[in-house]
């Protein structure tokens, strides 16, 4: 199956909230001095624990990326409003398919373009905040960035690099995600069901052509497309453009950005 690490839920040493009274007591009774200056000495470095999983982090150099991110974007609408099949679907369908594919489409779009990012830990995401504060996160921190969110989706494209997808194997997979009959509240969803299939039989075709002795790779391409789909929206809206556009909201953003009859570049993240 798609190979996604999974995140370790076992206990550790190293977790805050597995012994509070005990590590509360040793750092106040300093009879473990040096367990502070340890924790607070780790910076970024990665853990298999779950303490360490959960910790928030940012891109390193969001200028850069978020420049980057917002260019993969553009180009995703881009494919959207250049398909005659998806701008014939009705609007509010297209609405809908656009709410709920636009992040697999730009998951897509990182891979296709082998876009690689660094992140760093949050500015408040201290381990000595974590320690004296607990475990408990404010409405605005549940939806930051976390580590094991950003590991998914760098194995998510490690995955789909590995596949080494030619132009037209992304093209097909690409309408194969945005044609989902699965979408809630659609009104045309046999049409759109009949184009996913489409979208998968034009794949199967190219990779008849392109991998004739490779029979199990459709099989591996849908399976990074399900892994793909696992990747949260939040992840991807707070990582790569909570810093740009602020308290926008990224639907009534993505809505303008299709609609409008303008190169959406032009309006693209307002940059």
């Amino acid at each position: 199956m798609f190979p996604l690490e999974e995140i370790t839920h076992s206990t550790c040493s190293r977790c805050p909230g597995q012994h509070p009274h005990t590590i509360l007591y040793s750092i106040l009774s300093g009879r473990e001095s040096g367990y502070l200056d340890t924790k607070l000495n780790q910076n970024t470095a990665a853990h298999s624990c779950h303490c360490e999983q959960r910790r928030t982090v940012c891109l390193k150099d969001p200028k850069t990326t978020c420049q980057v991110a917002s260019g993969v974007l553009v180009k995703t609408i881009c494919f959207m409003r250049g398909l005659p099949s998806f701008s014939q679907l009705p609007l509010g369908d297209q609405s809908s398919l656009l709410r709920h594919c636009w992040v697999p489409l730009f998951v897509l779009g990182l891979a296709q373009e082998k876009i690689a990012f660094e992140v760093t830990d949050a500015p408040n995401s201290s381990i000595l905040r974590q320690i004296l504060l607990g475990p408990g996160l404010t409405e605005g921190e549940a939806h930051r960035p976390t580590l094991a969110g950003v590991h998914r989706l760098r194995t998510c494209l490690r995955y789909l690099w590995k596949l080494d997808l030619s132009p037209k194997e992304y093209a097909y997979l690409k309408g194969a995600l945005l044609f989902n009959p699965a979408v809630r509240g659609l009104s045309a969803s046999l049409s759109i069901e009949g184009l996913q299939q489409e979208a998968h039989r034009a794949l199967q075709e190219v990779i008849r052509l392109l991998h004739s002795e490779d029979t199990v790779r459709f099989s591996h391409i849908l399976l990074a497309a399900s892994g793909i789909q696992t990747v949260s929206h939040s992840l991807v809206t707070e990582l790569f453009f909570k810093p740009v556009i602020g308290n926008t909201n990224m639907s009534h953003l993505l809505t303008e950005m299709l609609f409008l009859q303008s190169d959406p570049s032009e309006k693209a993240l307002y940059m």
